[in-house]
C-alpha cells in the first residue's frame, strides 16, 4: 500500500485484447475437452474421409486438373466443408445454446470483457480448431493419395467465408431456441447437409430441381468452390463465394438482431 486507499499495483481490468485472447484460449480448452463435440467435429470427418476412399460405397467423379484422380480427390474438399460446418455451426451452436441455458452468456455479458469480444473470442476458437481440423484432414487425404491443385488464397477465402456464414446461423440457433432444441435441431441439420449438400454424394445424383436448390445451401458452396479449386484446378469460384457471402451476412445479421442472452 503506498498511501491510504490507493493500491499497488491498481486495480482494473485487463486491456482488452488481452481479455479477448484469455476468453479465446479458454473457449478452445472447452472445446477440445468435451468428448462428445470432439467426436462430431474431429472423429467423424475424419472416418468419413478414409471409410469413403478406402471402400466403394458411392460413385464419386474422379478427374482432376491433372488427368484421372482417385476417390479421395472428390472426398477431401467436401470432409474440409464438413469439418467447417460441424465446428462453426454444430459445435458452436450447442455449446452456446446450453452455455446460454445455464446463465453462463449472462455472467459473461456482466463482466469486463464486452459481448461483442465474447462473441469475438468464439469465433477465435473456432479458428483454431478448423486450423488443427484442417492440417489433420490434409495429412490424412495425402496418405490416402490425395493431390490438390489450384490457388490456396481462393481456398483460405472460401473456408474464411464459410465459417463466418455457419458461425452466423449456429449463434442464430443458440441465441434463438431453447438448449435441447438446438441440440436436436443442430444434429439434425447436420445429417441431412452431410448427405444432401454435396459432401459425399455428388449432387448430380439428385433430380434437377433439387440440385438447384441444394446448390444455393452454403454447404453446397463450401464443398462445390473447394472442389472446383481443389480437384479441378479452377481459379476464383465467384458464383461459391457470393452464395457464402450472402448466408454470412443474412446469418451474422439475424444473430446480432434477434440473439438474446438469457
Amino acid at each position: 500500500m503506498s498511501a491510504a486507499g490507493t493500491y499497488t499495483p491498481k486495480p482494473g481490468a485487463a486491456p482488452l485484447p488481452r481479455m479477448i485472447a484469455a476468453q479465446a484460449v479458454l473457449e478452445t480448452k472447452m472445446l477440445l475437452r468435451n468428448g462428445e463435440q470432439l467426436l462430431l467435429t474431429v472423429i467423424i470427418p475424419t472416418l468419413l474421409l478414409v471409410l469413403f476412399s478406402a471402400v466403394d460405397i458411392v460413385a464419386v467423379p474422379t478427374e482432376t486438373a491433372g488427368g484421372k484422380g482417385e476417390a479421395v480427390d472428390f472426398l477431401a474438399p467436401g470432409i474440409l466443408a464438413l469439418a467447417v460446418m460441424s465446428t462453426a455451426f454444430t459445435g458452436q451452436a450447442i455449446a452456446t445454446g446450453f452455455e446460454r441455458r445455464y446463465g453462463v452468456l449472462k455472467r459473461l455479458g456482466a463482466s469486463p470483457l464486452p459481448r461483442w469480444g465474447l462473441m469475438t473470442a468464439k469465433t477465435l476458437s473456432v479458428l483454431v480448431t478448423e486450423v488443427l481440423q484442417v492440417v489433420l484432414v490434409t495429412v490424412i487425404a495425402f496418405a490416402l493419395g490425395w493431390s490438390p491443385h489450384g490457388n490456396p488464397f481462393a481456398v483460405l477465402l472460401l473456408l474464411v467465408l464459410g465459417t463466418a456464414a455457419f458461425s452466423g446461423l449456429g449463434l442464430l440457433m443458440a441465441g434463438t431456441l431453447k438448449a435441447e432444441a438446438t441440440l436436436a435441431a443442430a444434429n439434425l441439420v447436420f445429417l441431412l447437409l452431410l448427405m444432401g449438400g454435396g459432401v459425399i454424394v455428388p449432387l448430380d445424383k439428385f433430380p434437377d430441381a433439387a440440385q438447384t436448390l441444394l446448390g444455393l445451401l452454403p454447404i453446397s458452396a463450401l464443398s462445390d468452390g473447394l472442389r472446383d479449386v481443389l480437384q479441378h484446378g479452377a481459379g476464383m469460384p465467384w458464383g461459391d463465394l457470393g452464395i457464402l457471402a450472402v448466408w454470412a451476412v443474412l446469418g451474422l445479421g439475424a444473430a446480432a438482431k434477434f440473439f438474446r442472452w438469457e
